[in-house]
């Protein structure tokens, strides 16, 4: 049974940090392509950072950039993504994905974390 969990969402003043994790089993997580994604009320949801499942390069949104940085775990099974600087405008329920490129439904989503950021 696939499970992809995120954890560590609050409320946090501007200018503060958040850590938040996504524990996943029921897959071969070291294979899949880890992302978070993040959306906000009436918007479209947005990639905010790429990590690929064996070198290559991590990516960023440009309005994160500096300030959010994804990492895993492959041995525990958790993708991480910590969140420096916060802004109002990063205020969003944030998404773990995990895909496996060219594996039909290879794809899979956690439940969402919300991060709010206000003073």
């Amino acid at each position: 049974q696939v499970q992809v969990v995120e954890s560590g969402g609050g409320l946090v003043q501007p200018g503060g940090s958040l850590r938040l994790s996504c524990a996943c089993s029921g897959f071969t997580f070291s294979s899949y392509v880890m992302s978070w994604y993040r959306q906000a009320p009436g918007k479209e949801r947005e990639l905010v950072a790429t990590m690929p499942s064996a070198g290559g390069d991590i990516s960023y949104a440009d309005s994160v950039k500096g300030r959010f940085t994804i990492s895993r775990d492959n041995a525990k099974n958790i993708v991480y993504l910590q969140m420096n600087s916060l802004k109002p405008e990063d205020t969003a329920m944030y998404y773990c994905n995990a895909h496996r490129p060219r594996y039909l439904g290879a794809n899979y989503w956690g439940q969402g974390t919300q991060v709010t950021v206000s003073s």
